[in-house]
């Protein structure tokens, strides 16, 4: 019988880090989780390190958690990064297919892949993601995978994640010291959407909002692949500043509160309900009006979810997605999020709760879990041949990430 493969997804977030270990029996197969760990995230502020030290100490803290649950050590992660340092745009790419008798092989695909990155950014930024929304050969458009078929002129239309260079490679650095060696780098909203959506959604059309502590993901999808991306930079940590602020409470107050009394409907709230901070706090004595609470989370979560709205219509979706929003991260369970974001995205929406795993750990069926089980099912679903991310720095998808025809048709519905 062979021997099960480990994959670890590691999601650096500005809050927390996150570890999953599970276990995958075949190519294919649905991944077993055995092993879970979380530490507190103390050197990154908005998805990027600003202390190497604590950010090292940080992730060994999470791995070694995971390592002692899952009773194996850990030597490779599926990294998830996020941060308002992500940026993401289309492209196009063209090439006249080479094959004697016009018939477009893998080798063209690869071809129109890198000529779809050959595009004007920034030289402090670098390529995570590039993923191919469709081909068209010839007149013909709207093609999901056009090896075999017969044409002269081959197109592809890809959206591309690219990163801040000194920002990935500061949380590469980190990683790597931390003892492990890093698989694959996904863009945590992309892995959210692993774990929480279903091919069906994706066909028909649906936008995953990831609220963080830093920033708020969004990812959008239709026909089956990714339509849009973008990083909102406003998050959980926004909302508990603004409670220090209005409050007049310290941060660890602000932040305990927001969880344990937090709402997003004030009209929910009477007048007359107040919180006793000395109950948990030994800084903060005062009491404060649970509504004025209520008000300041309104209008943070408001403001969030109205760039939300801004995003939707710059590609023509505001309103438009029959499979609705998936909320997904800590900062969305707040009670009244869904209505709120029902409300102004007039969508159908939900929490999205991790789902496509096996595993008896306790406590991960959680939004705050998605991204790191979205990291370990993408690590097991494009295992062994790179998924469809890459670095393009003069490279060849067939010898440096397995063969085009598995990471493509690995997208497909």
């Amino acid at each position: 019988m062979p021997k099960s493969r480990l994959i670890v997804g590691l999601d650096v977030g500005s809050s927390k880090i996150r570890t999953v270990v599970c276990t995958l029996e075949e190519k294919g197969s649905t991944p077993n989780i055995i092993g879970v760990g979380v530490a507190l995230s103390m050197g990154l502020r908005k998805g990027s390190v600003i202390d190497v030290e604590e950010t090292i100490n940080s992730i060994s803290s999470s791995l070694e958690d995971a390592e002692r649950m899952a009773g194996e050590p850990i030597h490779n992660v599926f990294l998830g990064i996020g941060g308002t340092h992500l940026a993401s745009q289309d492209s196009k790419g063209v090439i006249a297919v080479s094959h004697s008798g016009n018939e477009i092989t893998e080798d063209d695909v690869d071809r129109v892949l890198e000529a779809a990155q050959a595009v004007s950014i920034p030289s402090n930024r670098r390529i995570l993601r590039i993923i191919p929304k469709s081909f068209s050969v010839d007149e013909q458009k709207g093609i999901k995978y056009p090896v075999g078929m017969t044409g002269i002129r081959l197109e592809v239309d890809a959206h591309l994640v690219t990163g801040l260079i000194p920002a990935v490679k500061n949380i590469e650095k980190c990683v790597h010291q931390a003892g492990v060696d890093i698989n694959d780098i996904i863009p945590t909203g992309l892995a959210a959407s692993e774990a929480v959506l279903s091919k069906r959604q994706k066909e028909l059309g649906v936008a995953v909002i990831d609220i963080g502590c830093g920033g708020t993901s969004l990812s959008v999808f239709e026909e089956g692949t990714t339509l849009h991306t973008a990083v909102i930079p406003v998050g959980g940590e926004n909302a508990t500043n603004d409670i220090a602020i209005g409050l007049r409470t310290s941060i660890d107050t602000a932040e305990k509160i927001k969880v344990e009394y937090g709402t997003c409907f004030p009209d929910d709230v009477s007048d007359r309900e107040t919180i006793d901070l000395s109950l948990l706090s030994k800084i903060d004595t005062q009491t404060v009006s649970k509504r004025q609470l209520a008000e300041i989370l309104q209008a943070r979560y408001h403001e969030i979810f109205i760039l939300v709205k801004d995003e939707l219509s710059k590609i023509h979706r505001d309103g438009m997605l029959p499979a609705g929003i998936v909320l997904t991260g800590s900062a969305t369970k707040m009670p009244g999020t869904v209505d709120l974001a029902r409300e102004i995205l007039n969508l159908p929406v939900q929490i999205g709760f991790p789902q496509n795993y096996e595993g008896v750990v306790d406590k991960i069926d959680d939004p705050s879990y998605a991204t790191s089980i979205g990291l370990a099912i993408w690590g097991a679903r494009f295992e062994g041949h790179g998924g469809y991310g890459f670095d393009l720095k003069g490279f060849k998808v067939d010898k440096m990430y397995g063969s085009v025809k598995s990471w493509v048709k690995g997208l497909l519905p």
